[in-house]
């Protein structure tokens, strides 16, 4: 954890005057307000034939699932993490990218060795821009690639002993305290064990080396390599360690889950925090270091960004830990006050209440000046996007701040629940590829074991508008009548484009250029480009003034879309 000394808390006099009763009443269990579509959006419904109408009969079926009109009153079952039809272009990433590139890669001091091909190795360096400040003296790897490098030799004879040298070979370089080992598809399919290598190893070493069986291959998208991830880090590293006594002190203990500091948006999170008086015991992953996972199991409660990334996480520390979770989105200005009200709810102390309604009154008055000035610039103009697991539910509060319309919407590797809630977790049917991801058998660890809540707690939290272990879904924060694709095709995204005319898209590298040889301006959420941080208060602001440019630039009018050539309207959707 870094210690961030010199931020100023609020004044006294403006924690003074915070009516903490008044707080209380606040609602923080209704979903927000989605931004009505545009009164000339396409009639969706009527949409929908269009995008299918190219394909076979045996596929559109299958895509048809995968294919809805949102209704927020009544959530219409959709079909996710499922195979991707072969040869529609997916977005998706495989389970390797999911467990080493989004998971584990952002933890600054462990050594990650990726045994497979060179180009797998390339593949996960630095593609997110996570960042770091690492304090003076720790350890550093994030800017370096390891690998083993396998080759046809390998392929034949096997890897383990080359896996072993690497290993060794990297500890005697930089005597780091954890080295992790990612199985990329050419191991699964000779069979190295990387796990038998890695108790070796860490017998041999005297440090935790730990391996993570990550295929490329397996299960159906990176959310297969997120629950490995979990997993892994659960068995081999939380708990390992205890919190510092001088840690202890403050009750107000946090983990933040899934933020894993692209473009520094941990950084911006860790400010208010400071800012509010909470501790922020670990991060999973991002500005990570070893030992702050290690003594996670010290925290009070477990905040969750990015839920389909890391809520396995929660669960198994909530089982045996006795640490509840809370469900919290810190992507736009609104949206971040929402969540630290919901901190201040759970612990229940009126001088932390007071003092995080002074930071978000101090806050926001820097934020509505900016908002207020480029918001009549940008409302009205509608978005796509196509990201994620939770991005594409989180990055529509920021755009609710501009009342900017979200006509449409899905993600890459998400599940039923984190488009319709939680409450369908018990409707949701286990096949074959996610038998393959191992479930931990967690039970309360009999000495650490310390429910921070009772069952009657959690419940007149509930009573108090306050979910714990709850997840809205984004379905119910999106307007009626929009559009939902669940891992959506090329052909898919730019039937809607041409449909919707957006004035932006937000989306992944590998659609960004296809988009803006539309005449689109393309957001990438990935790695957000060369911009950032978005996440709380400072980051909407960066947020806001990015979008309008986007937008707003007369560049785009010079680009003639594919369909111009039909319909004569080059500049029409502009």
């Amino acid at each position: 954890m870094k210690k961030l000394s010199e931020i100023p808390a609020p004044s006294a006099a403006s924690v003074a005057a915070v009516d903490v009763t008044a707080v209380s009443r606040l609602d923080l269990a209704t979903p927000r307000t989605p931004v009505s579509l545009p009164h000339q959006a396409p009639d969706a419904e009527t949409l929908v034939p269009e995008l299918l109408k190219s394909y076979p009969p045996q596929v559109l079926r299958k895509r048809r699932r995968h294919i809805r009109v949102n209704d927020p009153d009544t959530i219409p079952e959709i079909e996710a993490n499922v195979r991707t039809v072969p040869g529609i272009i997916t977005q998706r990433g495989c389970c390797y990218a999911g467990c080493k590139g989004v998971v584990l890669g952002p933890v600054t001091d462990i050594v990650h060795i990726v045994h497979g091909p060179v180009g797998c190795s390339y593949y996960a360096w630095m593609t997110r821009r996570n960042q770091a400040d690492v304090p003076e003296g720790a350890q550093n790897f994030l800017n370096y690639a390891f690998t083993t490098d396998m080759t046809e030799h390998e392929i034949i004879f096997g890897g383990e002993q080359k896996l072993a040298q690497a290993i060794r070979e990297a500890y005697d370089l930089f005597h780091p305290k954890a080295i992790a080992v990612f199985s990329t598809c050419p191991v699964g399919l000779i069979g190295d064990d990387v796990h038998a290598v890695a108790t070796q190893m860490r017998k041999e070493l005297g440090i935790n080396v730990f391996g993570f069986s990550c295929e490329g291959y397996k299960g159906v998208s990176q959310s297969a390599g997120h629950h490995i991830a979990n997993n892994g880090l659960f068995k081999h590293v939380v708990g390992t360690e205890e919190l510092p006594a001088e840690l202890r002190e403050n009750p107000f203990r946090v983990n933040l889950l899934g933020e894993y500091n692209i473009g520094g948006d941990a950084f911006e999170l860790e400010r208010v925090f400071a800012r509010c008086g909470i501790e922020l015991v670990a991060t999973f992953s991002g500005n990570a270091q070893y030992s702050e996972l290690a003594h996670a199991q010290d925290a009070n409660l477990n905040l969750i960004m990015c839920h389909r990334s890391i809520n396995y996480m929660a669960e198994m520390m909530e089982t045996k830990y006795g640490i509840p979770w809370v469900k919290v989105n810190f992507i736009g200005a609104e949206s971040t006050a929402k969540s630290l009200r919901k901190i201040a709810r759970y612990f229940d102390d009126p001088a932390l209440t007071a003092r995080i309604e002074a930071v978000i009154a101090e806050e926001m008055a820097a934020v509505e000046p900016i908002r207020s000035s480029i918001r009549p610039r940008v409302a009205g103009r509608p978005v796509m996007l196509w990201v994620g697991g939770s991005r594409a539910h989180h990055y529509q509060s920021l755009f609710g701040d501009l009342e900017m319309p979200v006509v449409a919407a899905g993600y890459e590797f998400a599940h039923r629940d984190d488009y319709e809630g939680s409450t369908v977790l018990g409707s949701i049917t286990i096949d074959a590829d996610s038998r393959n991801i191992e479930e931990l058998d967690v039970a309360p660890d009999p000495e650490a074991y310390r429910p921070r809540k009772s069952v009657t707690d959690v419940a007149e939290l509930a009573l108090n508008g306050l979910k714990v272990g709850e997840y809205e879904g984004m379905m119910p924060e999106m307007a009626k009548g929009a559009m939902v694709v669940d891992d959506i095709s090329h052909v898919e995204l730019e039937r809607l484009i041409e449909a919707y005319h957006p004035a932006l898209v937000c989306s992944g590298i590998k659609d960004k250029y296809v988009i803006e040889k539309m005449g689109v301006p393309c957001k990438q959420l990935h790695n957000y480009d060369y911009g950032g941080p978005y996440a709380g208060f400072r980051g909407a602001i960066n947020f806001y003034k990015e979008i309008d440019r986007m937008v707003n630039a007369k560049v785009w009018n010079l680009i003639a879309p594919p369909w111009a050539a039909t319909s004569g309207s080059a500049t029409s959707a502009h």
